[in-house]
C-alpha cells in the first residue's frame, strides 16, 4: 500500500495539489476500479479512511479531474464515471444491460481520432467515442439480477 501511497502522493504534487488522505484514498481507488461511479469511490473510500464527507470525496474528483489526474466521463444515461487513465485518447465500450465500462483503444492515429466533416469554425481538440452494447455476463443469460455479475461491473 505504501508504494501506491507514494504514487499517488507523487501525482498531487506534480500538479501542484496539496497531498490530503482523501486524495490519496481516491487516487488509490480510481487506480483499482476504473470507471468508479462518485458515489462507488465514496464508499470505497470511507472503508479506507473512516469519516469522510461525500462532499469531500465530489471536490477530490472535482480537482483531479481539472488538473487532469482523473478523466471524468459521462455515458448518456449513466452517473457520471471516474478513471486515472488519461491523455491518450482511448475510448470505452459500455454494456446496455448492465453498465459495466472497459477501455477500447484508439485504433486509428493521433488524437483526435475522429474529424468532423465541417467544424463550423471550431478548432477540433478531442473525439469521445463511446460504444454500446452488452457485456459477456449479460450475453450469455446470466440471471440479469445476478448480484455478482452487476455489483461489479457497476464498479
Amino acid at each position: 500500500m505504501e508504494h501506491r501511497s507514494s504514487a499517488a502522493a507523487g501525482r498531487l504534487r506534480g500538479v501542484g495539489l496539496r497531498v490530503t488522505a482523501p486524495r490519496v484514498a481516491v487516487l488509490e481507488v480510481l487506480a483499482e476500479h476504473p470507471h468508479a461511479t462518485a458515489d462507488t469511490v465514496t464508499g470505497l473510500v470511507r472503508a479506507r479512511l473512516g469519516r469522510v464527507s461525500t462532499q469531500a470525496v465530489y471536490d477530490v474528483l472535482a480537482a483531479c479531474a481539472d488538473t487532469g489526474l482523473v478523466r471524468r466521463i459521462v455515458p448518456a444515461g449513466s452517473p457520471a464515471r471516474f478513471e486515472t487513465r488519461t491523455g491518450d485518447n482511448h475510448h470505452h465500450l459500455v454494456c446496455r444491460e448492465c453498465g459495466r465500462t472497459v477501455d477500447v483503444d484508439c485504433v486509428v492515429g493521433a488524437r483526435p481520432c475522429l474529424t468532423p466533416h465541417d467544424v463550423a469554425g471550431f478548432a477540433v481538440e478531442e473525439a469521445e467515442v463511446v460504444f454500446w452494447g452488452r457485456c459477456a455476463g449479460c450475453r450469455t443469460g446470466d440471471d440479469p439480477n445476478a448480484p455478482t455479475h452487476h455489483e461489479e461491473a457497476r464498479q
